[in-house]
């Protein structure tokens, strides 16, 4: 029994052996992905746990989606990956690449540039005075980023829309060119938004260091000493959808996020952030 238990192992042994050569000898010709998916399964399987954010979701009352991308380790965290892949209105997360096509064209000098309120008053009391960018970001603003947006013009927009690669491109007619965002047919999934803000983050977005430095400066809602949060919301009215998106910088790593949620009355609003500190928190990225 044992010389045939022994003589088994040896037949597997030179199997391996026989498999483990000819992947060394292929491998100059082979994909790294497919070297990669003939690892144990157990293996790719124990690499990490998916932290569970439904719970988030369920304690805050909220139905949506979250998505956070781990750089260092390219990892993906996710609740809901249905919806991560799904199209939705970017609404005022489009206010980041509105600000860097605005700064690169020269339709506003800089973040201090003021722009003069046209005394309409509107809904949300911030929005009624004189804005300048860093400002009008952080309230988010729909008539400062509208003001720019027009003197940007419909071609000017769409060309660099098309250069930058942003969600389905699409603005819609002329008469569109201060509400594509808002009420239009531009669309952006929260995988894209990831992919937006890594090339933001990484300086590959084809605008000026200078453009692009003054945007991420505007961005950022929290700094301690160990880490600076960058994020913008969203909330698209008319169907009712809302977004949180942005990244997390560490001094070693940086986690990139995007919430989307259904907003069913003005105190979800709240909860956009509040689900994402929570998820992020789950990860000890916060």
């Amino acid at each position: 029994m044992e010389r045939r238990q022994d003589k088994m192992k040896n037949i597997f042994y030179g199997l391996n052996c026989v498999i483990a050569s000819i992947c060394i000898t292929l491998s100059p010709f082979l994909d790294s992905s497919i070297l990669a998916s003939a690892a144990p399964l157990v293996t790719q399987q124990n690499k990490f746990t998916q932290p569970d954010f439904a719970q988030h979701f369920r304690d805050l009352g909220v139905k949506g989606s979250i998505l956070i991308y781990d750089l260092e380790r390219d990892r993906t965290y996710q609740h809901n990956p249905e919806r991560n892949v799904t199209p939705f209105l970017p609404a005022s997360t489009f206010k980041v690449l509105n600000s860097l096509i605005a700064l690169e064209t020269g339709v506003i000098d800089n973040e201090l540039s003021i722009l003069t309120w046209d005394g309409v008053e509107r809904s949300i009391p911030a929005w009624n005075r004189d804005l300048n960018m860093q400002t009008a970001i952080q309230v988010s603003a729909v008539w400062f980023y509208q003001v720019l947006a027009r003197r940007i013009g419909y071609e000017r927009m769409q060309q660099w829309i098309a250069k930058v690669g942003y969600g389905n491109q699409a603005i819609g007619e002329a008469d569109d060119i201060d509400t594509f965002w808002l009420t239009g047919d531009l669309r952006i999934t929260p995988h894209q938004q990831i992919q937006f803000l890594r090339r933001l983050h990484k300086n590959e977005l084809p605008f000026s260091d200078d453009a692009i430095a003054t945007v991420k400066n505007i961005m950022i809602v929290e700094r301690t000493p160990d880490y600076t949060m960058r994020a913008k919301t969203g909330w698209a009215s008319e169907s009712q959808i809302g977004w949180y998106v942005g990244y997390v910088e560490q001094d070693d790593n940086t986690y990139f996020f995007a919430t989307n949620i259904n907003i069913r009355d003005e105190a979800d609003l709240s909860t956009r952030a509040a689900v994402t500190r929570q998820s992020l928190k789950s990860l000890k990225v916060l």
